[in-house]
């Protein structure tokens, strides 16, 4: 049976700064190149990322990590009616953030590993299965 894990843009940030955590995302992403492992994260996700990166390093370095992210075997999914509300569901019923509740309704809706370390997600633990990275210095 084939692994799936959902990054959330906590992971990719990992991997685009080479923080704590980035070998073990560039390994998943290796893995999904290699061995049909599948990656997957939301185009919300992916969003947040790229403001992220944007406001953090400038739009050159945007485009940079675009071209970087699209090199790999990342697969970024399309959110549609059916995600939006469980997306919804999950932000009305939990404290996470709205983007977060993204990531969580993909990994639920694929019976996958939400790979992240964002504290926020410790709620969750017993909802869903959570691949922990370590997490940034504050």
């Amino acid at each position: 049976m084939t692994e799936t894990f959902v990054l959330d843009s906590f992971a990719v940030l990992a991997l685009l700064g080479r923080e704590p955590g980035s070998q073990k995302v560039a390994d998943l992403l290796r893995k999904a190149q290699d061995d049909g492992t599948r990656v997957l994260m939301t185009w919300v996700n992916a969003g947040e990322v790229a403001y992220i990166v944007e406001r953090r390093w400038g739009a050159e370095r945007l485009y940079a990590a675009l071209a970087v992210i699209e090199a790999t075997a990342l697969e970024i999914v399309s959110v549609e009616r059916e995600l939006a509300l469980m997306a919804a569901h999950i932000k009305a019923e939990h404290a996470v953030a709205y983007a977060d509740a993204f990531a969580v309704a993909l990994a639920e809706h694929r019976a996958a590993k939400l790979v992240t370390g964002d504290p926020e997600f410790k709620r969750l633990e017993g909802i869903l299965d959570i691949h922990w990275l370590p997490q940034r210095e504050p």
